[in-house]
């Protein structure tokens, strides 16, 4: 239905090509809005932007010759609409890789590369004047974001074991690592990655603790009994 309206618009192609890059924007945009409301990397502006560039590219490809405004059009013969377009899907590695970031031992932004690497699909696919798929890629979009973030949340809370990430600030001694340790092994708490940094300057380490907890285990407690070992200047919960 939207293809027949947009088809039949009175006016140019290039009015028409405008109608796409305004929807575009619009799709990309709503996309945008939900990330932006969590406060990611990657938000409102970025999503119209890359999903309007891409509608751009897609036209560009399909009726970036001489003569395209002419009627009846008539396209070039050896014509690749797809080549420059393609390069879209490569190139958007590059900013989505922008998106992740690495903060000790734990990866944010995945989700938010990955939003933007379907807006750019769906900004191609808007460019293509396939308006009902783009429309249908961004419901099923926004219903990935948002309601099935619910439910991820909903299915980890139904094992018996909560991941937990430590910073840990301490004087550099010998035995400060070996403490802290052996508190985690009393208290059955399992180490799945431990990183150790040295601030020479100030002589201390910084212990970054990739932990498994038991879900009753009280944050709290833990927190206050490993501020009570000798030498731990610092303690930062960063899950």
């Amino acid at each position: 239905m939207l293809e027949y309206l947009v088809a039949h618009l009175p006016g140019s192609l290039e009015v028409n090509m405008v109608i796409r890059l305004l929807i575009a924007a619009f799709l990309g945009g709503i996309i945008g809005l939900e990330r932006g409301s969590g406060d990611r990397p990657a938000g409102l502006r970025t999503h119209i932007l890359v999903c309007a560039g891409s509608t751009l590219i897609m036209l560009v490809s399909l009726y970036g010759f001489d003569g395209f405004d002419s009627l009846p059009l008539e396209y070039p013969r050896n014509r690749d609409s797809a080549r420059i377009a393609a390069q879209v899907v490569s190139g958007i590695g590059f900013l989505g890789a922008g998106t992740i970031m690495h903060e000790g031992i734990t990866v944010k932004g995945l989700t938010t590369a990955a939003s933007l690497w379907i807006v750019s699909a769906i900004g191609l696919t808007v460019g293509a004047g396939l308006y009902l798929l783009s429309v249908m890629a961004t419901i099923i979009t926004l219903i990935t974001l948002v309601t099935f973030h619910t439910w991820e949340k909903r299915f980890a809370l139904n094992g018996h074991t909560d991941r937990l990430y430590l910073r840990v600030t301490a004087l550099n001694r010998p035995d400060v690592i070996t403490l802290i340790t052996s508190y985690f092994a009393a208290n059955l708490i399992k180490i799945n990655n431990l990183n150790v940094r040295n601030n020479n300057m100030k002589k201390q380490v910084v212990l970054e603790c990739y932990l498994t907890v038991d879900k009753n285990l009280s944050v709290h407690k833990l927190m206050n009994d490993l501020r009570k070992i000798e030498g731990i200047v610092y303690l930062e919960n960063i899950s």
